[in-house]
């Protein structure tokens, strides 16, 4: 299958050539077809599918048809692109920029974290499709600065991790500000009963699009886990990278002051780090990720919900440094890597006190990952009755393509 048997218009064909793409990926070439339909659709996909490109192309097409038929209509709010996070809305702004290089459609990310004002003033100048966090976005809705009345096009990104972060209440007054005609996407790389309840009242008899069971892992992942002591998850990480051929790699802390001392711990040790989470300005966490991407950082130290949108080509490594205790955030995390297609690799810390956490997430994945034994801070003794074979990790080549992106904590974090 070739984009340009999708029925797509020559403008985007001719940006997806300059990208580089001429097959979609699987969650593409299903989703693409209806929602130049006009149906609703529920997709169930991970990160790193190409799930952004399967939205957005789509809905470009639609708004460019409609505009072209009606050159003198006003240029109001027509497309809504909900997100959780200020890294996830920053990606689709940018793949709506490439994917619309060639279209008259004017689009703008908005985010909280930073001054509103020049937020304020493009929406003024006029915007076709508007990409947001449910935060900023009810602020400015309530200021009156933006106005939902006239979205012919809804996209509800993540639906799982806005129910992790505790936005779902922000999320259903969103929609009740929607107007009732409306074609709506639901995305979301699980499907736990809360967010099958959010779609039921969303989607009008949609189409399912599923590329992988919901919560499965990217079968090109290799996963493995370390049991170690907690004392010694710092001393076992800069082990692992005394192994040149780990050239970049995300590692995951629970908490921000952990990333933080994390990262000061592995520069004094001459590996190049440097950390993002949410007390991080958004300038600053920009920087941090366009050095991650440069590779003149070798290691990114970040939390879950400064994560979320991390979207690097060819990156081929993610560490657990701790377990999260949610599982389905382990699928969010390990699908940082083996995007699109491509493979990677997930090492994961178990200490005695993340042992519970491991066997909620084998049990959500529905597999075993395999355990390494023999290396210098090796405690698996303490965990005989969880332990499968050791498990070496190979390093994978990537490849490129469009788009690539239990208990439950239920506090609200920045957006």
């Amino acid at each position: 299958m070739l984009f340009n048997q999708l029925g797509l218009i020559e403008p985007l064909l001719q940006a997806l050539s300059q990208e580089g793409y001429t097959n979609p990926t699987p969650i593409q070439e299903k989703a693409i077809p209806v929602i130049l339909q006009k149906r609703d659709l529920l997709g169930c996909a991970q990160t790193g599918t190409g799930k952004t490109a399967a939205f957005t192309i789509p809905i470009l097409q639609l708004m460019q048809q409609e505009l072209e038929a009606n050159p003198q209509a006003n240029r109001r709010i027509q497309a809504l692109i909900l997100t959780p996070t200020r890294e996830l809305a920053t990606q689709i702004g940018e793949s709506i920029n490439s994917y619309g290089r060639f279209l008259n459609l004017k689009n703008r990310v908005i985010f909280g974290g930073v001054s509103q004002y020049q937020q304020v003033q493009s929406i003024r100048r006029g915007v076709d499709i508007l990409v947001a966090t449910p935060g900023r976005l009810l602020d400015l809705v309530q200021q009156r600065h933006v106005s939902l009345n006239d979205i012919k096009y809804f996209v509800l990104d993540e639906a799982d991790r806005m129910l992790d972060m505790g936005f779902v209440h922000d999320v259903r007054r969103i929609i009740s500000k929607l107007p009732a005609k409306r074609q709506t996407l639901f995305f979301s790389a699980t499907m736990p009963n809360e967010i099958k309840q959010l779609a039921n009242i969303l989607l009008t008899d949609p189409v399912k699009v599923e590329v992988t069971p919901p919560a499965s892992t990217v079968d090109l992942i290799q996963q493995s886990v370390y049991y170690t002591d907690k004392q010694n998850k710092q001393s076992l990480l800069i082990h692992l990278l005394q192994d040149a051929s780990i050239e970049s790699v995300l590692v995951f802390c629970q908490m921000k002051y952990a990333a933080d001392k994390l990262s000061k711990s592995l520069n004094k040790a001459g590996i190049r780090t440097q950390a993002i989470h949410g007390n991080k300005a958004q300038n600053a966490r920009q920087a941090a990720l366009e050095s991650f991407r440069a590779r003149k950082t070798r290691v990114l130290v970040a939390t879950d919900i400064a994560a979320r949108g991390i979207d690097i080509d060819d990156l081929t490594h993610v560490i657990n440094f701790e377990l999260p205790n949610v599982p389905e955030t382990y699928v969010h995390r390990i699908g940082r890597t083996g995007r699109a297609g491509a493979s990677g690799i997930a090492i994961s810390f178990c200490d005695w006190g993340e042992k519970t956490f491991l066997t909620d997430i084998q049990k959500l994945i529905r597999k075993s990952i395999p355990v390494v034994q023999g290396h210098p801070f090796d405690n698996t003794s303490m965990y005989s009755s969880v332990v499968q074979a050791a498990s070496s990790a190979p390093t994978f080549q990537s490849s490129k393509r469009p788009g690539g992106g239990g208990r439950r904590r239920t506090f609200r974090q920045g957006a």
